[in-house]
């Protein structure tokens, strides 16, 4: 496996490949279930050029939608979930549940989708903090709910959850996947 470290706003994220240019994982630090450089590995600071300047055009604000190879090996549940999640629009949010029909899959599938969501290897790329509870209030994000919010607001996201909070109401945070 190939490697790089990239640096930007939510610390260095690992990039890593099966080969130069194709991206099996994306990970920050202290994520939860987040890759780690393996003995083995060999890390290679030119071999993920194009999916650093993507990210940092999309942490600047000048990029909406990634084009970048990947290989993540998931189940094929899995795969049908984060290819869902390319399909959130940027800047916009969905509940679990709307992620499952999303992927063709029944709401009640919340659970497993919520699982699929959790295990995203590619966090930012396949885009699930713009995964919500279904009452739009932020759920758990492997990386951490500051860093949610982080992309969230760079996105111009807002939530319903969050314009409640401004107007003096409680937010309620609950950890589920993603």
């Amino acid at each position: 496996m190939l490697y790089t470290l990239h640096p930007g706003p939510l610390g260095d994220l690992l990039l890593a490949g099966p080969e130069r240019g194709v991206l099996a994982r994306i990970s920050m630090p202290g994520q939860k279930g987040g890759a780690t450089v393996d003995a083995g590995w060999s890390r290679d600071d030119e071999g993920f050029r194009d999916a650093q300047e993507q990210l940092d055009a999309y942490f600047a604000g000048d990029l909406e939608e990634f084009e970048l190879k990947h290989a993540t090996g998931g189940t094929a549940f899995r795969e049908r979930v984060w290819a869902a999640l390319d399909d959130i629009p940027y800047g916009s949010t969905v509940t679990y549940g709307g992620l499952a029909e999303m992927a063709g899959l029944d709401r009640r599938a919340v659970r497993a989708v919520g699982g699929a969501v959790g295990a995203n290897p590619l966090t930012v790329l396949h885009p699930c903090h713009r995964v919500v509870g279904a009452n739009g209030t932020l759920t758990g994000f492997a990386g951490g709910l500051d860093r949610k919010r982080t992309l969230l607001a760079l996105e111009g996201a807002v939530l319903p959850a969050e314009r409640g909070r401004e107007k003096g109401g409680a937010e309620q945070e609950r950890p589920v996947g993603g």
